[in-house]
């Protein structure tokens, strides 16, 4: 089965702030052994939400704001795309995530497959 593994960042990225050269190094070579992890078929850091634009459609008409869709503490930092046997191979993945240790959450999601 597939999971999405998304990663919000909440007080993470504050943490982040506080990191000696060195831990902010051994952070980033933990998101890239995840990445080159058995299963992992994807994954992105995304830009701050703030360069986010949220697109609807009313009447026809195309509509945009900048911004993300929702104010919020958490924003979406990036993701994993995982093929895992089970839901609980893909909360082992999610766990290793340092943004859950450092004051964010992940978030595992199914796919739909069709």
């Amino acid at each position: 089965m597939k999971y999405l593994i998304q990663i919000y960042t909440g007080e993470a990225a504050s943490a982040w702030e506080g990191l000696s050269e060195d831990q902010k190094d051994a952070v980033s070579r933990e998101y890239f052994a995840i990445r080159e992890a058995p299963g992992v078929t994807a994954g992105e850091q995304l830009q701050e939400a703030s360069t986010a634009t949220t697109v609807r459609v009313q009447d026809g008409r195309t509509l945009t704001t900048d911004g993300p869709f929702a104010e919020t503490k958490e924003a979406l930092g990036g993701y994993y795309l995982l093929e895992a046997a089970d839901l609980d191979a893909a909360i082992e993945l999610a766990s290793r995530v340092p943004a859950a240790r450092m004051g964010g959450a992940v978030e595992v999601r199914p796919v739909v497959e069709h």
